[in-house]
């Protein structure tokens, strides 16, 4: 077995520095061509051929593969090695393929052939379906052109014990920095189901925490950009990510996967790009919210009638098409415009110019539209008028009484129209009062009180785009060839449906957890919320249950905590990856900074790389990091609009740990005043919890939070061993 091992090693490491020679001579090559900026075209579009390969040859130089496949093909003699890397490489001379792209159809069977003696497949686009015998499926593990692993996870006619599992497990134990890592080289089968998936589809994906669901969104883009490349555009396809820092931690994921030009932002910073004429700010979310993250107290019922739940519906998405539709029918004057005395344009004529002959333009590029076409009547008519000092006086009279005429059609912005929509005083006749009463009170004062402020809550985005697009159209460089919505148990349907309007063929991947809706109060409770928004032929729904992230040891206790949120969840299903033992410890007050300072000091020393203390909220957080800076710990703290993630040891707030991980997490005042007996104090324990890939320690001094209280004994150590 030893020699086996051996003989595969050197095999390996020829063939290693054999396909390094070829990429080191290929881009030698390249990088002795200057960069053309001239104006010739034929020139400039060589320039990007040669540009585009040098930067794929530069991902693949230090990691030129991860895989290989021997494949035999049905009615070839004999089985061919496949290398399998990130990206593909040719052999100039030869023309043959020495890696192979992993979006390939070809290298589809690296992910989804998981053993056995039957023949496997792939579906080749010009071919149809290329069945064959796969001889070996091997895992390489390649830093800086260094051979460091072969693994053979399937030999065929070999005993192929779980070595597939055995090489996952060695990948999902390395530690963590602060950035998300591409899965290429450890793609699952479920995932390459969803990755592989159709474009025009909407794709919505139910993932257990730590189920790779935003590394697969990411690596979904990069496939649909390369089997797609003829009819979608990276430009034109957009991730939604919950934060700034969300998309500074997987700012690295699709580089390192050979895609640029993809579009990443929050849909705030969205909105607000496209909302720019509308003067208006966004309030302080953590004022406006801060009852949903409170301690103690009684927290507010989450029901539809919240106002995220309530402006985030589609019901009141169909609202405002009434508003709207209204809006339209008494858009025109029903006076005539008399230019001057005698001279009338018939308000009957200027009603058919503007709902039958431009009823496919927008409301306001009709409003414009309606305004060219009456100064053209009007320098018809004044054609007519032979006396020239004449004619320059009806010209002037025609100008002021057209002024006059056009204050009497409504002209809103997106703001004044949603203002409108809540005023309870002064409602224009195109919003009977009786509207009103489907608003709920408290909705319509909370309203009217930022509005006057000129500032907006976040729930207001969507419908202020609503508007935007009904009043002014939606530009051709605003459609989207595919979106991303992370975190999707926090948009609401309204949300997804503004987005269907602007995304060509329902081309969406949308991705989340609903044991994670920490912001219940504004997001989704079910799928089917936003499943309902496209036909049955325009969806798919997956689920992903499996969790690479963490321990057996930190997945079953956190699925503990989630069972006792009294709501209906999917439980994670670990891979078979052992560590420590939960702790979990009640300790004295006036111990609890010196034993958070020791507790991080171990961790540190034990390897972790990056460590988080969690606390409840932003305020408990920045006290925290002072006491523990104080006492000699150096700690970034993170707050609510920080744009970047740094790594090491970080303080933060259970609410913004959402998205990312760490080697170790202390996660402090576990208690019944920080986390108690409720479906939404429930699910920001599990998002701590759930941040853990290693070390989960769980600190509290008073009683124990009763989503902790009474666990098993096997599930927790109250041993901290330091």
């Amino acid at each position: 077995m030893e020699q086996e091992l051996q003989s595969a090693y050197q095999e390996e490491l020829q063939q290693l520095e054999q396909t390094a020679a070829e990429i080191d001579r290929q881009l030698q090559t390249l990088h002795a061509i200057p960069r053309y900026y001239g104006n010739d075209l034929t020139e400039q579009v060589l320039d990007n051929i040669r540009e585009n390969k040098r930067q794929s040859l530069g991902i693949a130089t230090h990691e030129p593969y991860f895989g290989r496949l021997d494949f035999q093909e049905e009615g070839q003699e004999e089985a061919k090695p496949l290398y399998i890397g990130k990206v593909g490489v040719e052999d100039e001379k030869t023309g043959q393929l020495l890696v192979i792209d992993w979006r390939a159809p070809v290298a589809s069977m690296f992910y989804s052939f998981t053993g056995g003696e039957e023949p496997a497949a792939y579906e080749s686009p010009e071919d149809g379906t290329i069945a064959g015998l796969i001889y070996l499926k091997r895992n390489l593990v390649i830093r800086q052109k260094i051979l460091q692993r072969v693994v053979d996870a399937y030999t065929r006619g070999g005993d192929n014990l779980a070595v597939a599992d055995e090489f996952l497990l060695y990948r999902l134990e390395e530690n963590k920095d602060n950035r998300l890592r591409d899965i290429v080289s450890t793609i699952q089968e479920e995932q390459d189901r969803i990755i592989r998936s159709a474009k025009n589809a909407a794709l919505v994906i139910q993932g257990v925490a730590g189920s790779g669901k935003t590394t697969v969104a990411l690596h979904r883009l990069a496939y649909l950009l390369y089997q797609y490349r003829e009819n979608i555009r990276a430009e034109k396809m957009i991730i939604f990510a919950p934060n700034s820092m969300f998309l500074d931690y997987i700012s690295g994921v699709l580089p390192e996967l050979g895609v640029g030009g993809i579009q990443q932002t929050t849909f705030t910073d969205w909105a607000f790009d496209l909302l720019s004429d509308s003067k208006i700010e966004l309030a302080d979310t953590a004022d406006l919210y801060a009852h949903w993250f409170a301690i103690g107290g009684k927290r507010p019922v989450i029901d539809n009638t919240a106002p995220g739940r309530f402006k985030g519906s589609v019901a009141f998405m169909h609202y405002l098409d009434d508003c709207l539709n209204r809006y339209e029918r008494t858009f025109v004057p029903e006076e005539s415009f008399e230019a001057w005395d005698g001279a009338v344009l018939k308000a009957k004529t200027v009603y058919e110019w503007f709902h039958t002959e431009y009823k496919h333009y927008p409301l306001a590029k009709r409003r414009e539209r309606v305004v060219a076409r009456i100064k053209r009547w009007v320098e018809i008519e004044l054609d007519k008028v032979w006396e020239v000092h004449l004619r320059k006086d009806l010209k002037k009279t025609a100008a002021q009484r057209l002024k006059t005429y056009m204050k009497k059609w409504p002209d809103h912005t997106p703001f004044t129209f949603y203002k409108e929509v809540f005023s309870k005083t002064k409602r224009p006749e195109f919003l009977p009062e009786e509207l009103l009463a489907a608003i709920p009170e408290s909705i319509i004062d909370s309203s009217l009180k930022l509005f006057k402020k000129k500032q907006v809550a976040y729930e207001d985005l969507a419908p202020l785009l609503y508007i935007r697009n009904r009043l002014h159209g939606i530009d051709g460089n605003d459609y989207f060839d595919h979106v991303v919505i992370d975190e999707a148990q926090d948009f609401s349907p309204f949300q997804v449906a503004l987005l269907k309007e602007q995304t060509r063929g329902n081309s969406f991947t949308i991705l989340g957890d609903l044991s994670q809706g920490i912001h219940a109060y504004q997001g989704v409770r079910s799928w089917q919320e936003d499943l309902e928004l496209f036909g049955e032929e325009e969806r798919a729904f997956f689920r992903l249950e499996r969790s690479y992230r963490s321990t057996m040891e930190i997945i079953h206790f956190a699925n503990e905590v989630i069972s006792r949120s009294g709501e209906e969840v999917t439980l994670a299903v670990p891979v078979f990856r052992s560590g420590e033992k939960v702790k979990v410890k009640r300790i004295g007050a006036d111990e609890r900074i010196d034993t958070i300072l020791r507790a991080v000091r171990h961790l540190q020393e034990r390897g972790s790389t990056t460590v988080a203390v969690i606390g409840r909220t932003d305020e408990e957080c920045s006290r925290l990091h002072a006491d523990l800076a104080a006492a000699g710990l150096q700690a970034t703290l993170i707050h609510s609009k920080q744009r970047e993630y740094r790594g090491g040891l970080s303080v933060l707030p259970v609410f913004l740990s959402k998205g990312l991980e760490f080697d170790a997490v202390v996660l402090v005042d576990v208690d019944g005043d920080h986390y108690a007996q409720t479906a939404q104090d429930a699910k920001l324990l599990y998002v701590g919890c759930t941040r853990a890939l290693h070390h989960l320690w769980l600190l509290h001094t008073g009683e124990a939070s009763p989503l902790i209280a009474g666990m098993d004994e096997e599930l927790y150590s109250d041993e901290l061993g330091i």
